[in-house]
């Protein structure tokens, strides 16, 4: 099966593991997926990730986080798309729903935060946001 759009894949288990309340997800492994599981983590929206290799390839394994059974990810989505490129300077960053959230941006430094690129005067395109 080949998928045109891997961080949007990502994003949509990420969603569906959250509204059947499963303890983890698996994910295709790829560099990128692993530095957004990386950001989530430190954000605090996951318990933690993990590569785990099968016969059928690397799979990037992330534990989802739940506070009385309510989920630290109340939503995820996919900004920038294959068809849509959306690139953004760094004053321009936007605050998801007023610092409630967090937008994943690639840059020239790498993969960040919104806010993180903010205080490092970076811009870049904005892979997804979540709250």
């Amino acid at each position: 099966m080949n998928i045109t759009d891997p961080i949007a894949d990502m994003c949509t288990r990420i969603r569906n593991a959250v509204r059947a309340e499963k303890e983890e997800v698996d994910i295709p492994f790829s560099k990128l997926k692993s530095a957004i599981a990386r950001i989530l983590k430190k954000e605090g929206y996951v318990h933690d990730y993990k590569v785990e290799t099968l016969e059928a390839g690397n799979v990037l394994r992330i534990k989802l986080k739940y506070a009385r059974k309510k989920p630290a990810i109340v939503g995820i989505k996919r900004i920038s798309t294959p068809g849509k490129r959306v690139y953004l300077a760094s004053t321009e960053m936007p605050r998801v729903l007023g610092g409630m959230g967090v937008a994943i941006v690639t840059t020239s430094r790498g993969l960040m935060a919104g806010h993180d690129a903010r205080k490092a005067n970076v811009g870049g395109e904005i892979l997804c946001e979540v709250w």
